[in-house]
């Protein structure tokens, strides 16, 4: 079973230092969609951040840990046409 299908909607996604990072609106290919109320602030607000599912660690039932920490993980999301944030 791939990880992939062991993410669940609404999942909150964690760093691996615990801290929040998003909250899962769906997987999309190679890629776990964050729902828009976690986009951030200025230009990155209102609409959807993507993290690779090359970054998750592990699925923890209703938690999605990355293998890097919040503040570094979050500099690997990337926009809907797959360019960084």
């Amino acid at each position: 079973m791939s990880i992939a299908s062991n993410i669940k909607e609404h999942a909150e996604v964690i760093g691996a230092d615990g801290v929040h990072v998003g909250t899962v609106d769906k997987v999309e290919g190679d890629r776990i969609k964050l729902t828009k109320k976690d986009s951030g602030e200025g230009r990155h607000e209102g609409h959807h951040h993507y993290i690779s599912l090359g970054l998750v660690a592990d699925v923890e039932g209703d938690k999605v840990r990355l293998s890097a920490n919040a503040d570094v993980a979050v500099t690997f999301e990337e926009e809907e046409s797959g360019k960084s944030a």
